[in-house]
């Protein structure tokens, strides 16, 4: 297989690919907005910096079934040919800070993708919010129901 440098193969799939979804509105103001749901996308942005498929180095947060998280990343194998075996993952199902101390050292520390870090804690942090919800230890956020409701209750007291 040949060696495609990232940003060939970036402007070649940026403006259509399978995982695209485009939100419509006309204008930049008016909020026209791509997402992008392909695997090791830290942000489902569609844009060079977090893609997965563009990106030699990639870095993901993904839910499990059993509630935890694993941090998936790239590795640099040999077998190019087969990209399941090219993903290693990690499991950081432990406390917060653990998980926190793991994701920075697999990202940041060993200099794989430090522009993401921000985006890989913020992601953490809501998988980790999703799965105290999800196992009953933490209440649900309640829904805000808006201005209205406000006077409303006010007017029956």
């Amino acid at each position: 297989m040949v060696a495609i440098p990232d940003q060939l193969v970036w402007e070649l799939t940026r403006r259509n690919n399978a995982f695209l979804k485009k939100k419509n509105g006309h204008t930049k103001r008016s909020g026209a907005i791509q997402f992008s749901v392909e695997r090791g996308n830290l942000k489902s942005i569609n844009q060079l910096k977090y893609s997965g498929i563009a990106n030699a180095k990639v870095t993901d947060i993904v839910f499990t079934q059993k509630h935890g998280a694993v941090l998936v990343t790239k590795s640099a194998s040999k077998c190019h040919t087969k990209p399941n075996k090219a993903m290693t993952s990690t499991s950081v199902g432990k406390d917060f800070r653990r998980s926190e101390n793991i994701i920075v050292k697999q990202t940041v520390d060993n200099y794989y993708r430090p522009d993401l870090k921000a985006a890989a804690l913020a992601k953490y942090t809501k998988v980790y919010q999703a799965n105290r919800r999800a196992k009953g230890i933490t209440k649900p956020v309640p829904i805000k129901k808006g201005r209205g409701n406000h006077k409303a209750t006010s007017a029956e007291e």
